[in-house]
């Protein structure tokens, strides 16, 4: 080092006196070789941290995929040129993005912050790789971030990109600890592991009891970014979801049998408190269980059918128009709704049977009847007059609701995802009289507000309207795009009646759907919008085996679990004794591998294993013998590489091959141990890749 500092001080004519300057100039010298364990494995490793953790740059902020971007960059750089990393550098920067990750989501806890610490983690990791070890604790964690997906995406992609990405942590593993290998031979040797695995897993999927519930359990953020109806309805509050091309729920009807698409109303949330802008569903357990089953007509058909519910973070779920009974663990309330016991945070199943078009509960309450008849105040006086005169007109609800219909559909009223802001004062007059445009939730607003206001018990309904079926599959698909709103009014010896005024203004979005009622400049999904036969048939094969997925695979839960069951003989199995069983059925496996592998070592002979353990020494000064390398071929390369340690490497090599080869006794095997404990003794120079 000092003559090395003496030929820079000549080369660089600094003064003897001057050192500082010939000392910084020293230390800022490019580095012969990489600061990272092995330059061909470089590639592998960032391979790795960008398969694992690239996916979550949508999920995460801005500024910490931007941060940790640079980082990977400027270690990238780093490599190329050969120079180590900074000493403390990725401490600073670990400080910094903790700090940033906990000032964003105001909590070091939780599943986003979580992630967001393990993707900088993950990232900062590759600016210290100064041993083995590091590289291996980035391929684990690269394992564990890869589960981190299915908290954002369970779709079939996120499927086949973390098959993919494990084949390439199990191939980077197979680079760091065997042979070099063609790219073709390493992924196929993978490729061969993991096949070797595929029983075992799809044992324990099959047969592991299932555990109902989310995979993140986190109260705080378990259901984030959940979309569907919500507990109140303004004007303009169906919009988000209009333009949102996700499908709501899939239904199957037994026997294919499915109703004409007018009829395809499911029934969500009952809207009966009005504070002049917003309509507010009461709380379920204010309402009460329905006292008696819907009235249905006996000679009215019954559909039966299977309802797949995506997650929503709400108790509601939708049946077609009435259900005849409500599903397990579930319950009508007196306004007919079907609600859960817990909110439906994850896909879910439901057997329904339901009637279309039929007229519900004949018998009401008094105050039932009362609370669908209250309006706030003195607000909308335009809308109260002409209630007045439609009343003094009409002697029966029946005509004076065609009235008022007849109205919706003679006026110039216009079916539009965006009508003229309203104000929060006489939104409804204004609706009526002067604008006249909107979408379904003003119409079935202002025709509530028009029926109480002349007298008549009134309420607003929001669900979902039609459908599409899935040629594929046969299922009927309902999406984000088909939610709707309509009203109910109380018809006295009647009942309650579905009246939908939307119906009346833009007829098509009942009998074809929202993209035959909307003028060709609202805007929709592009799936709505754009709808040619070979986009749509493209979409069917791709939605029918994402539903297969989402059937089959993430839908397998503890009844799905039971039939499959029943079908191997096991039809009621117990689980406690199925986890005895799965647990002495692996400590089995493990016990019979940990026994060949101890008779494997057990059978090496004395040479072998005093050479093995030599090898092994080299291998963390960063030289490894390759399994078809001969010993002295092995103690040549080691002497090219490091030749301080060739005539010792050389020694041991020429006696492991006479004591291998029968040539030799005792006294040569001793002499290999002494060569291995001189190994072990020998200091280990800076230019090593392992420390």
């Amino acid at each position: 080092m000092l003559e090395e500092f003496a030929r820079l001080e000549k080369r660089l004519h600094v003064d003897s006196r001057d050192w500082k300057a010939a000392l910084l100039r020293f230390l800022a010298r490019p580095s012969s070789t990489s600061a990272g364990p092995l330059d061909d494995e470089f590639p592998w490793i960032f391979a790795v941290i960008a398969a694992t953790a690239a996916p979550h740059v949508s999920q995460l902020p801005l500024w910490l995929s931007l941060f940790c971007g640079v980082v990977l960059a400027g270690r990238v750089l780093l490599w190329k040129i050969k120079r180590p990393v900074p000493r403390g550098l990725p401490t600073l920067f670990a400080l910094l993005g903790t700090v940033g990750i906990a000032l964003e989501y105001r909590s070091l806890f939780g599943r986003d912050p979580g992630v967001a610490l393990l993707f900088l983690f993950i990232t900062l990791k590759s600016a210290e790789m100064r041993s083995r070890r590091d590289v291996i604790f980035i391929i684990m964690l690269g394992f564990f971030l890869l589960l981190t997906h299915y908290f954002y995406s369970q779709s079939i992609l996120t499927g086949v990109w973390l098959l993919v990405s494990i084949l390439l942590l199990i191939a980077t593993l197979l680079r760091l600890h065997g042979e070099k290998r063609s790219l073709r031979q390493t992924f196929g040797y993978a490729g061969e592991l993991f096949a070797h695995a595929f029983p075992l897993m799809l044992i324990l999927f099959l047969l592991f009891p299932r555990v109902q519930g989310p995979l993140w359990g986190l109260p705080r953020d378990a259901h984030a970014g959940l979309s569907g109806l919500s507990e109140t309805l303004s004007p303009g509050s169906l919009d988000d979801l209009i333009q949102s091309g996700d499908i709501a729920f899939r239904v199957k009807f037994d026997g294919g049998e499915i109703p004409a698409k007018s009829d395809l109303y499911w029934r969500g949330p009952v809207f009966t408190d009005y504070d002049g802008l917003s309509w507010r569903a009461r709380p379920f357990y204010l309402r009460g269980r329905a006292e008696t089953p819907p009235t249905v007509d006996p000679q009215q058909k019954v559909y039966r059918y299977t309802t797949t519910l995506e997650p929503h973070n709400l108790r509601w779920i939708l049946p077609l128009d009435m259900p005849v009974s409500a599903p397990a663990n579930s319950f009508l309330t007196s306004t007919f709704e079907t609600i859960v016991r817990s909110r439906v945070g994850m896909r879910t199943q439901y057997r329904f049977g339901s009637v279309v078009g039929n007229t519900i509960k004949v018998e009401e309450s008094p105050p039932m009847l009362h609370e669908a008849l209250v309006l706030p105040g003195n607000a909308n006086p335009r809308t109260r007059a002409f209630a007045a005169r439609l009343k003094e007109r009409f002697d029966s609800p029946e005509r004076l609701s065609s009235a008022a219909l007849i109205h919706f559909r003679e006026e110039e009223f216009v079916y539009t995802l965006q009508p003229p802001l309203l104000p929060e004062r006489d939104s409804i007059d204004e609706f009526l009289f002067e604008t006249r445009s909107g979408f379904c939730e003003h119409y079935a607003s202002a025709y509530v507000f028009l029926m109480r206001a002349a007298g008549i018990p009134a309420r607003v309904v929001a669900g979902y309207q039609g459908g599409e079926v899935n040629p594929i599959d046969g299922y009927l698909m309902v999406r984000q795009s088909d939610a709707h709103a309509w009203a109910e009014i109380w018809l006295e010896g009647k009942g309650w009646r579905r009246i939908d005024p939307t119906a009346y203004i833009a007829p098509s979005r009942i009998e074809v759907g929202i993209r035959a009622a909307l003028p060709a400049t609202d805007l929709l999904p592009a799936l709505v919008r754009f709808d040619s036969n070979w986009i749509r048939n493209l979409r069917n094969r791709w939605e029918a085996a994402n539903n297969a997925w989402n059937q089959w695979i993430l839908g397998y839960n503890p009844e799905l679990q039971r039939e499959v069951l029943s079908r191997i003989g096991m039809n009621d199995p117990n689980w406690r004794s199925m986890l005895t069983s799965l647990g002495v059925l692996c400590g089995a496996v493990l016990a019979l591998v940990a026994v060949w592998t101890f008779r494997h070592r057990q059978s090496e002979s004395p040479e072998e294993r005093v050479w093995r353990r030599f090898c092994d020494k080299l291998a963390r000064r960063g030289i490894r013998r390759f399994a078809w390398e001969g010993p002295l071929a092995f103690a040549e390369r080691a002497k090219d590489a490091q030749p301080e340690i060739g005539a010792l490497a050389r020694e041991a090599a020429l006696c492991y091959a006479r004591l291998h080869y029968g040539v030799g006794g005792p006294a040569l095997l001793e002499r290999l141990k002494n060569c291995s404990a001189q190994m072990a003794r020998r200091p280990k120079t800076v230019n090593e890749g392992f420390a």
